[in-house]
């Protein structure tokens, strides 16, 4: 897809970014800037484009996305309407590499730091300790004025860059940011006809019709931009479906099965522990717990 070029609103007397979002959505444009950007979503659901990477994303998540990687998010415009008080709540923080100096990714004791900037060009999704960490810190950061915000910035930075709680997202596969600007538009309808029909069965020529592709051209070109197939990617939007609804509480695990597209009891639990790593209740306990 052609990524836009977004000019990231820094003020003068600020040396980085940080907001605190309660808005109706994320917006929808694919676009870079040359700003790293910490993005923790506090509140939402959809699906994320990162480089060539397509998944879904839920609350909770915390990401270091590197310098000039397209990125856009999608919410799930089901559940807002349903609860059309809600809004998507997120802190994001904007920095450029040498925000606090040029010479402090030089000095000995900062080498880590470079290292983090380079490992940040694939974006990496924060887990673990490292996560809840960084959470405190950067509701911190909202707040924080004159030398604090450097202190809050510095703490973030060293969390990030000592953490192996991480994965990577994107590839170093480049020719997905070069296609073209048809490839936007089909992928915005395959991932939002997706969104709106998970409940039921879709087939393969169903939505390759709506990408307006052969099924076999439609297999080949999905594969190629999301590195997964098309059921690989329905299958993630159910469970992350199944997930919200496990940590409402509100359904047995036999009823909210097919409220979010699976046939079968025994065909949830398997697609649920291969995408999950754990089972259901596995997954409800843990999240109480934390």
């Amino acid at each position: 897809m052609k990524a836009h070029f977004r000019k990231v609103p820094i003020n003068i007397q600020n040396s980085y970014s940080v907001r605190h979002d309660h808005l109706p959505n994320f917006g929808g444009i694919w676009h870079y800037h040359p700003e790293l950007e910490l993005h923790h979503i506090i509140r939402g659901e959809g699906v994320r484009l990162i480089g060539d990477n397509i998944s879904n994303f839920s609350s909770g998540e915390i990401l270091l996305l590197g310098e000039n990687l397209p990125h856009t998010w999608r919410c799930k415009e089901e559940y807002f309407q349903n609860n059309p008080d809600l809004n998507v709540e997120a802190i994001v923080i904007h920095f450029l590499p040498d925000c606090l100096g040029k010479y402090l990714l030089s000095l000995p004791e900062a080498y880590l730091i470079p290292k983090l900037f380079e490992k940040a060009k694939n974006g990496m999704l924060i887990g673990g300790k490292a996560r809840e960490q960084l959470a405190g810190l950067m509701f911190n950061a909202v707040h924080a004025t004159n030398l604090d915000r450097i202190i809050v910035l510095l703490s973030i930075l060293k969390t990030l860059a000592e953490t192996e709680e991480f994965s990577p997202i994107a590839s170093t596969h480049q020719a997905f940011y070069q296609s073209n600007e048809s490839d936007t538009i089909r992928l915005n309808k395959v991932c939002s006809y997706t969104l709106s029909n998970y409940k039921r069965e879709i087939s393969l020529e169903e939505i390759s019709s709506i990408s307006n592709l052969s099924v076999t051209s439609f297999c080949r070109y999905f594969k190629q931009i999301t590195k997964k197939t098309y059921y690989d990617f329905l299958i993630e939007i159910r469970i992350s479906h199944a997930c919200r609804f496990l940590i409402e509480d509100k359904l047995p695990t036999e009823v909210l099965c097919f409220e979010c597209g699976f046939n079968n009891v025994s065909n949830f639990y398997r697609h649920f522990k291969k995408v999950a790593g754990m089972t259901p209740l596995e997954y409800k306990r843990k999240y109480l717990r934390n």
